[in-house]
């Protein structure tokens, strides 16, 4: 399937990348609800997150919270929210968005509007810490 990640993962689609490894890949959602809001999707391109294999979900697992991790030492916040929805995008995948109340992790909310400027120096940030 050609999803917009699977475009993202061939190096198609450009992303303000975050951490890789051999099977997953995190980044900045470019819509995103918080400063420091990551997707963390697999490299095997599998549209509903429970139809993961049960290794491979864990391994997925273990990496979003490392990410977690990166984003809690970079962002102010209490908890580094976690949501897996699977309607936007037809590929499996994980919303990582810091918080500090439910209203954080609220989708029907207006996104952020951040400049590539603003995006990049994030991803940077993440990416480092």
């Amino acid at each position: 399937m050609d999803t917009i990640f699977a475009r993202i993962i061939k190096g198609e689609l450009p992303c303000y990348k975050v951490a890789e490894n051999d099977h997953f890949l995190a980044f900045l959602d470019i819509f995103p609800l918080q400063r420091g809001h990551v997707l963390v999707i697999p490299k095997q391109s599998v549209d509903y997150f429970f139809d993961i294999e049960d290794d491979i979900l864990s391994e997925m697992t273990v990496f979003a919270k490392q990410v977690s991790q990166k984003i809690k030492k970079t962002f102010q916040c209490e908890r580094v929210g976690v949501a897996v929805i699977g309607f936007e995008v037809p590929h499996a995948h994980i919303h990582l968005i810091p918080c500090n109340s439910t209203e954080d992790m609220d989708f029907t909310r207006p996104k952020l509007s951040l400049s590539q400027v603003e995006l990049a120096d994030i991803a940077e940030r993440l990416a480092k810490a």
